[in-house]
């Protein structure tokens, strides 16, 4: 879509439209109607002109339970430093624990090993039942409680226990190296640690005891370690010292309330992590009010989550969605969690849980809808989707031919809702709309109360360009800083050096003429041939389309050596098993891309790699790759999930003509 303009674009038919009759009955209708605007774009202006009036109308719209106060926005000008709700007193756990009852809270699925259900009651209970092993080990307000867990219910009930309390919560998931953990609860001595006897991937038993023995010992803030048995019912604790199990923990009184101490709105609630892949990661503090806020309106009015909806993400505890998905709760929908690989069960363990467990929204990434397609996966004929009305995807761009296999192979009555934001705001930039259509290839809007726009590199807002995705006015849940950054030195270096008092979120972007969104690839690894600039997910598109690549990674390699005034483009490409790179196909990838780009995207070199590195999260790194071909160092490779591809990247021949 790169090479088609704005006004072509103007007259794109959308794949999909929604049912006026079904639209009108979405949260975001009714909160279009109750503001007095004719449609969507109407509601976004003024919630972007007047965000006080905005984010106080969705505390009421969306129930926040907790002490409003009068004051909504206070140093509005600042960005950082405008307070919101200076007066409020609130918490986020009590919102998501506040429907009681038979009705199901949660269901797990263990790839196919473990299935559990808990009630809103059992869930309640058991957040009672935790929260009181958590005051014995003195756990209070601001304390840090993490978790390097799988995502399971004991996860979620942990979670809701310790930020009940006003204590802070962090996640990794067990597939984290030692050193990747420690490089991230070091920073922040965690009072309580909770992790897991090993878990399940592909069929295969993991054991983690040893790592969680090895992160024990070098935590010296612990007070408490807890073991969940998930592998076996009675794992051997030995090794980790001073570990209990989670079944030994005592139980409380039948009845026993939550204890739930409202706080201030910028409160710490999460402590998210930056990836890591270029140094320590930084610890990202967001707060109970803000985080509490943004979901419910990315959930009730960009998602149409409604009580009883069956809402699925697949994430780890490692990546903001499980905080995303999480906060679900809140919405009276049940969480479908599940942990393993995406492909279990001859790859469609995903859809059969779909199918079995009546989802009504159905969350994954891009590299998942790429991945199943070119498994051939029909899940629509396949499998009983009746109950699905949205499917989300992000963690990186979703293509064109994306689009066209979820209408033409999932469901054609569907809101495909590709969204896009990040770790450093637990949420959306940009995301879907139950009440407008869906172009081929774009995001269908600017989120809520969220000034997005796109600058080009003076500065100047552009439409139907390429440039920089900022946010030009503050908004709840930026975060209220990173911790030990003293002066808040690295979080105006991380979003606000770039423009002045604007947040620049380092995506590089276009405003389409349907005022939907497409994302090129992240800014810093944008490629600058002839100092022309060409987004990363523009050449991924052509290329995975062609049958023999399974995915691909492309740089911008200094050219020539130890010349830093330009740069050639290096594709490299993992092909299927039995398939080699050859001239024919070298070609056929350069005529694909030159076909359907410019002759600039065309790659000087084409080279074949066995992996490609990504993070824990699943997202490619181009930045690594381009520093091991540059002979620089990757300064955190306990970051990826696979650091032993960065092998196949290094010393190359091919490179050095």
């Amino acid at each position: 879509m790169s090479n088609i303009d704005s006004a072509a674009q103007a007259h794109i038919q959308p794949l999909w439209s929604p049912n006026p009759a079904t639209a009108g009955q979405t949260r975001m209708a009714q909160l279009i109607a109750a503001q007095g605007k004719a449609d969507y774009a109407e509601l976004w202006q003024w919630s972007v002109d007047q965000p006080a009036a905005f984010w106080s109308t969705i505390w009421d719209f969306c129930g926040v339970q907790g002490e409003k106060g009068e004051a909504v926005l206070l140093d509005g000008e600042r960005m950082p430093g405008a307070r919101w709700f200076p007066e409020a007193r609130l918490n986020y756990a009590e919102n998501l624990l506040r429907q009681r009852g038979s009705d199901e809270a949660l269901v797990f699925w263990g790839e196919d090993k473990v299935k559990r259900r808990l009630s809103r009651d059992a869930l309640y209970a058991e957040v009672a039942r935790f929260q009181q092993c958590l005051i014995a080990a003195g756990v209070g307000e601001g304390d840090r409680v993490a978790a390097y867990l799988p995502n399971l219910p004991e996860t979620l009930i942990a979670m809701l226990a310790a930020t009940s309390l006003g204590a802070i919560w962090s996640s990794a998931s067990p597939d984290f190296g030692v050193q990747g953990v420690l490089d991230r609860f070091g920073q922040i001595e965690p009072k309580v640690l909770i992790c897991v006897d090993g878990y399940w991937y592909n069929g295969k038993a993991v054991d983690c005891l040893a790592k969680n023995a090895e992160v024990v010992a070098r935590l010296p803030s612990l007070r408490q370690t807890v073991v969940v048995p998930y592998l076996n019912a009675a794992p051997d604790l030995g090794a980790v010292s001073g570990a209990i199990s989670w079944n030994d923990i005592p139980a409380v009184p039948a009845g026993q309330p939550v204890t739930v101490r409202r706080v201030a709105f910028d409160h710490p609630l999460f402590i998210m992590f930056s990836s890591g892949t270029t140094g320590v990661p930084k610890c990202i503090v967001h707060c109970h009010g803000g985080v509490l806020l943004q979901h419910l309106k990315e959930h009730q009015l960009h998602s149409d989550v409604r009580p009883g909806d069956r809402l699925f993400y697949f994430t780890t505890c490692g990546w903001m969605m499980w905080n995303w998905l999480v906060s679900g709760l809140a919405c009276g929908a049940t969480l479908l969690l599940y942990d393993g690989s995406p492909f279990a069960s001859q790859g469609t363990v995903l859809f059969d849980y779909a199918a079995a467990e009546g989802m009504t929204h159905f969350g994954t990434s891009a590299k998942f809808i790429d991945a199943a397609a070119k498994l051939g996966l029909r899940p629509g004929k396949t499998h009983d989707l009746a109950a699905l009305r949205a499917i989300f995807s992000t963690g990186s761009p979703l293509s064109p031919e994306g689009f066209d296999w979820v209408y033409r192979e999932i469901k054609q009555d569907i809101l495909l809702a590709s969204i896009s934001g990040g770790t450093d705001i637990v949420s959306c930039f940009v995301l879907g709309n139950p009440v407008l259509p869906v172009y081929r290839g774009e995001i269908q809007c600017r989120g809520l109360g969220m000034a997005v726009d796109v600058f080009d590199d003076d500065g100047y807002s552009v439409r139907g360009q390429k440039g920089e995705l900022v946010c030009t006015r503050p908004f709840p849940v930026m975060p209220v800083g990173f911790w030990n950054d003293p002066g808040n030195e690295k979080y105006h270096a991380a979003y606000f050096e770039r423009f002045d008092n604007i947040w620049c979120h380092g995506d590089f972007s276009e405003l389409t003429a349907h005022d939907g969104i497409i994302i090129y690839g992240r800014s810093d690894a944008t490629l600058n041939p002839g100092g022309v600039r060409i987004g990363t997910a523009e050449i991924y598109r052509q290329v995975e389309q062609l049958p023999e690549i399974i995915e691909a990674l492309v740089i911008g390699q200094d050219w020539p050596p130890g010349r830093y005034d330009d740069v050639r483009v290096v594709l490299f490409v993992k092909l299927r098993d039995g398939v080699v790179l050859d001239d024919a196909l070298s070609l056929r990838i350069k005529q694909q891309i030159r076909d359907n780009t410019t002759p600039r995207h065309v790659p000087a070199r084409i080279v074949q790699v066995q992996d490609i590195p990504r993070t824990k999260s699943g997202k490619i790194v181009e930045l690594a790759v381009r520093n091991v071909v540059h002979q620089r160092p990757v300064k955190n490779v306990e970051a990826l999930a696979n650091p032993e591809a960065l092998d196949f990247f290094r010393g190359r021949s091919e490179l050095g003509d």
